[in-house]
């Protein structure tokens, strides 16, 4: 089994992605389903897959753990779900009740347009994080560099959480600077309740100018960081096809990490992303074709 541990899709018939503007982000502005992205994974080698959020509307989420549901090759879904919320335990409880529910393995949210840069520390968000842990959920974080010391204390708060980094917390690879990002990279690997995925490089870069040399500075740091055990490959699919296909972005993480012992490269391509969403090594028994694609998007 080797693990996508980080894609989307979205269909925008079901609603508009409001976040694809401007010409650089043109390429976007259709639907994605996994019917569009099963070929291309497969055809890179990995048979299961993480759907992660998009957007922050509360009609996705369910969309999302139906399709699930219905797909051999989706094994989780981190979903969305306001934190805030007095309610919040319920809510997750309501999720894992739906069809599809036993797929939700984590919650995000869109950190990374919070204008302020300690969110995660606020009392009501803390709560809310508090009651992911109690129902057995992982947190992913989509932040920028300038909200990792929050992350870094959020997580030293609670460590019955699990926090994983997505896409190592988008460093300005465009401009090769790597301080302080480096640095609180560091301060969170040193926790153990926190994990890495590798993707998301490639959007981070300048546009048709990476190279595999200008991301592996940023692909070392996590990868010396956290080390493998707690490192997950993620295609960040289909954002990732601004800058390089499917499989380019596998065939470049593969090269990022062609030092490591087959043990360890294992585990950045399954095992972490199975052991840290609770993923079966085949898929449950149930409906089994590949679904329409519905929800929303923002990577």
């Amino acid at each position: 089994m080797s693990v996508d541990a980080h894609h989307h899709v979205w269909d925008l018939s079901v609603r508009d992605q409001d976040w694809i503007t401007g010409p650089e982000l043109q390429p976007l502005r259709r639907n994605f389903t996994l019917a569009d992205l099963e070929p291309e994974a497969r055809a890179a080698g990995f048979d299961r897959t993480i759907l992660v959020q998009t957007i922050t509307v509360p009609e996705e989420t369910p969309e999302f753990l139906a399709l699930a549901e219905e797909s051999e090759l989706v094994a989780g879904v981190v979903g969305w779900t306001d934190l805030t919320r007095p309610d919040v335990a319920d809510e997750l409880a309501r999720l894992r009740e739906l069809p599809g529910g036993r797929y939700l393995k984590g919650i995000r949210h869109q950190v990374q347009g919070e204008p302020d840069p300690e969110w995660l520390l606020r009392a009501d968000v803390r709560r809310g994080l508090a009651a992911v842990a109690e129902a057995g959920l992982v947190y992913d974080l989509v932040v920028v560099p300038h909200q990792l010391t929050a992350c870094v204390k959020a997580a030293a708060s609670l460590p019955e959480l699990t926090f994983v980094l997505d896409h190592l917390g988008k460093p300005p690879i465009a401009s090769g600077e790597r301080e302080p990002w480096a640095s609180d990279v560091r301060a969170l690997a040193a926790l153990p309740n926190t994990v890495c995925k590798l993707s998301g490089m490639v959007t981070e870069a300048a546009p048709a100018a990476w190279t595999t040399d200008t991301l592996r500075p940023y692909a070392d740091t996590v990868l010396e960081a956290f080390g493998p055990g707690r490192l997950m490959f993620g295609s960040d699919w289909p954002v990732c096809t601004l800058a390089a296909t499917y499989g380019q972005v596998a065939a470049i993480a593969g090269e990022l990490t062609a030092g490591l012992g087959s043990g360890e490269s294992e585990a950045v391509f399954s095992g972490t992303a199975a052991r840290v969403y609770g993923i079966c090594p085949t898929p449950p028994s149930g409906p089994s074709r590949v679904a329409r694609a519905g929800g929303g998007g923002a990577p």
